[in-house]
């Protein structure tokens, strides 16, 4: 189990309050809290290493260290080379980015397969392809679990595949989508892979060589560092494939895929992330103190994975004891293993705003409308009438926490009736 008191005392915003109640933050999925040593690296950076790369100076010089530096500490966290990670300003402009790379290698009538589950930052970007005659193949959903249908996933792959573009886990419902399983269907056919794993990053550890993806994606600002994107890919697709540039940059990895002046500040702060979380695991077993950095890190996960799992098992206990909740997904905990604690919900007679707001008054910070991930509130034809009402914990957050709010939200539900 990890340090939760530790970790706790880790994050100023914890100590923030809501009028006079303690702010509950059950809003990870839309953007975690940090550790103040991630806010110090941020400041720091800009006070003494503010300068642009390749300078003959001391500034330029210490901020190229800290971009080195976060490089390694990103490759530690997703268990790659240094060189196969490309900094950006967010998940969405990399993936955009690559969808234009890669259509320089695409046809007309090469599909590429997306799924329903997932956020619209992993559709619209190879959506924009159809514009050049590629064909976007949408998987289906069990609106039951909120599961992906493995079988229409198979039926879709074929021949004219180039690409599936899969979610690691639903940023809406919580659905860990098995894929090892997906990406060795989509090998099979001949297709290269692309992970959304945005908000799985918090949950769990994440081993890109293990996965055997070619590319990957994720957000520092979702777990617990500042607003930066991450994207890995296998060097042999990053030496390919030729990325939309400016002409004086590199042709070397990752540089020739970070065109323009990078965000340094919040590179330094990655680095802070990644190495909170390398002393989470250096807490939570004393025995990896002298272990590299990746191993601390992956300890830190599993434990991170088991302790939220029983946040989970509570908060869906309680939740569905509630008369009126209508619940989004996974709910038997025998099943957890395919869940973050990540849950989404409706009450009867109010809507989803409406609860959020009087939740927030009392100091519980929650999610409500569809949070990007569109196709999935249509098609359980919640999208018109103000989506769903998410509920997201994250490491920091406590046994207490969820009682107090299932406490709240029941006399929510009870006042609708």
């Amino acid at each position: 189990m990890p340090d939760i008191d530790w970790s706790r005392a880790q994050f100023p915003a914890l100590r923030l309050k809501a009028g006079p109640q303690p702010a509950v933050f059950f809003d990870a999925p839309g953007g975690t809290q940090v550790p103040q040593r991630v806010a110090d690296a941020v400041a720091d950076s800009l006070l003494s290493a503010n300068a642009n790369l390749h300078g003959a100076f001391k500034t330029s010089r210490d901020c190229e260290r800290i971009v080195r530096e976060a490089h390694r500490a990103a490759a530690d966290f997703l268990g790659c080379d240094s060189r196969e990670v490309v900094f950006g300003p967010n998940m969405t402009t990399l993936t955009f980015a690559l969808s234009r790379s890669l259509a320089r290698d695409l046809s007309a009538g090469d599909e590429i397969i997306v799924t329903k589950l997932d956020h619209d930052a992993n559709h619209a970007p190879w959506k924009a392809l159809c514009e050049r005659g590629i064909v976007l193949r949408e998987v289906e959903f069990h609106a039951e679990d909120c599961t992906l249908d493995l079988d229409d996933f198979q039926s879709k792959l074929n021949a004219k595949t180039k690409l599936a573009a899969i979610a690691y886990a639903s940023n809406a419902v919580g659905t860990i989508n098995d894929v090892e399983a997906l990406i060795r269907r989509a090998r099979a056919a001949g297709a290269l892979t692309f992970i959304d794993a945005v908000h799985y990053a918090p949950h769990g550890p994440l081993d890109v060589r293990r996965l055997d993806c070619d590319f990957l994606v994720c957000s520092a600002y979702k777990f617990f560092g500042p607003h930066q994107g991450l994207l890995y890919g296998k060097a042999e697709h990053l030496e390919r494939l030729r990325p939309y540039k400016v002409r004086p940059a590199g042709e070397d990895i990752p540089e020739r895929f970070e065109t323009g002046t990078q965000n340094h500040e919040a590179m330094a702060g990655v680095t802070a992330a990644v190495d909170y979380l390398a002393e989470l695991g250096r807490r939570t077993d004393g025995a990896l103190s002298e272990r590299p950095r990746r191993e601390q890190i992956a300890a830190a996960m599993q434990a991170v994975r088991a302790y939220e799992r029983g946040l989970a098992a509570a908060l869906v206990k309680g939740l569905l004891a509630i008369p009126g909740l209508r619940f989004f997904g996974i709910r038997e905990p025998e099943r957890f293993d395919r869940r973050t604690p990540t849950v989404a919900v409706r009450i009867d007679g109010l809507h989803p705003r409406r609860i959020a707001e009087r939740l927030g008054r009392q100091g519980f910070f929650v999610w409500d409308g569809n949070y990007y991930a569109l196709n999935l509130t249509e098609s359980l034809g919640v999208e018109s009438d103000g989506g769903m009402v998410r509920i997201g914990l994250a490491h920091y957050n406590t046994a207490e926490e969820v009682e107090r709010f299932l406490t709240a939200l029941g006399e929510l539900a009870r006042s609708a009736r």
